[in-house]
């Protein structure tokens, strides 16, 4: 009876939650709500054995295209998001001939070196990236009312609302590809790839795809970013944010759907609530790699892992009453 009462009481939960918190804390909910969409998406590539150090880049292009869309081309915000998305999943596919060459830490020296190089041209090209100082003035969402409710995106409430929707059919529909035949193949790909490639699997175009597919929802992620923050800059996206989704992923293990954005929300609330009260957030990137050297030592599965183990002894104990019914 319980698991069936989780999911409603979570919804409701996630719903009220930004009315408990300071202003600032409600800045935190929705950059927590991106991120949660960004690591999700970063699992979906892992899920074929290949880990990328320019995940955070593909989510600026999406971010710069979208903002680029509405202020040269004045395309609607929400079009323009899923045009960004569109436009990063289109570059993925670019990059995977160059890229899929490449295998294991090659890959992952070869996807740091694009997004470095995505990187440069931003800085280099103040017309249309803005060079250093990136794209200012970026179009917000509309208001828009529902009912007795009016959606004021400036303030985070009504953002955190929006983005929550956008970010939770992104998560179902990405659970659903990971369920689907392409999602079992990403998984044959990744620890069986001799065999799936035996059975006529085509190893090269389903990373692209795996690729391609966690690039456009990054990509709506950078969209969703840059409408709310207004501005955006090539250092948004550089290697120190790209090592946090490491990390986040990392710790919160890569085994299950809900495993990276454990890890992202487990890391966000120490840095946000713990780190800053204490004072000691300048210290982020040591104890975030303390909490990474530990976590891969004692906790190699991740936080996912101590989940299951308070799931799974009431699994058998449910069982064990089963048989002895029997």
């Amino acid at each position: 009876m319980l698991k069936y009462l989780i999911w409603p009481l979570l919804a409701v939960g996630l719903v009220l939650l930004p009315h408990g918190l300071s202003f600032s804390q409600q800045e935190i909910l929705v950059f927590l709500t991106i991120n949660v969409l960004l690591v999700s998406t970063y699992r979906l590539l892992t899920l074929t054995g290949e880990w990328s150090l320019g995940h955070v880049v593909i989510m600026g292009v999406g971010a710069y295209a979208s903002a680029l869309y509405t202020k040269e081309f004045g395309v609607w915000v929400p079009v323009s998001m899923l045009l960004g998305g569109v436009t990063a999943a289109l570059l993925a596919v670019l990059l995977s001939f160059p890229l899929f060459r490449m295998k294991g830490f090659y890959f992952l020296i070869g996807s740091f070196a694009a997004g470095e190089i995505i990187r440069l041209l931003w800085k280099r090209f103040r017309d249309p990236f803005g060079g250093p100082k990136g794209i200012k003035g970026i179009d917000p969402m509309p208001d828009f009312s529902i009912g007795i409710y009016d959606f004021d995106f400036f303030e985070p409430v009504s953002y955190y609302y929006f983005a929550g929707v956008v970010v939770v059919v992104c998560l179902w529909i990405l659970w659903r590809i990971e369920k689907s035949p392409v999602g079992l193949t990403f998984h044959a790909v990744h620890w069986q790839d001799k065999l799936a490639e035996a059975s006529g699997v085509n190893l090269r175009a389903y990373r692209t795809l795996a690729f391609a597919i966690a690039s456009g929802f990054a990509g709506v992620g950078g969209a969703l970013m840059a409408h709310y923050v207004g501005t955006i800059n090539p250092n948004s996206f550089d290697v120190e944010v790209m090592v946090f989704v490491l990390t986040w992923a990392i710790v919160g293990g890569t085994g299950t759907f809900y495993g990276p954005i454990l890890g992202c929300v487990a890391l966000t609330v120490l840095n946000e609530i713990v780190l800053r009260e204490l004072g000691f957030e300048q210290m982020r990137p040591l104890i975030y790699g303390a909490i990474l050297i530990l976590s891969i030592l004692f906790m190699p599965k991740g936080l996912e892992s101590v989940v299951q183990r308070l799931i799974q002894p009431r699994d058998k104990k449910s069982d064990a009453d089963r048989e002895a019914l029997s």
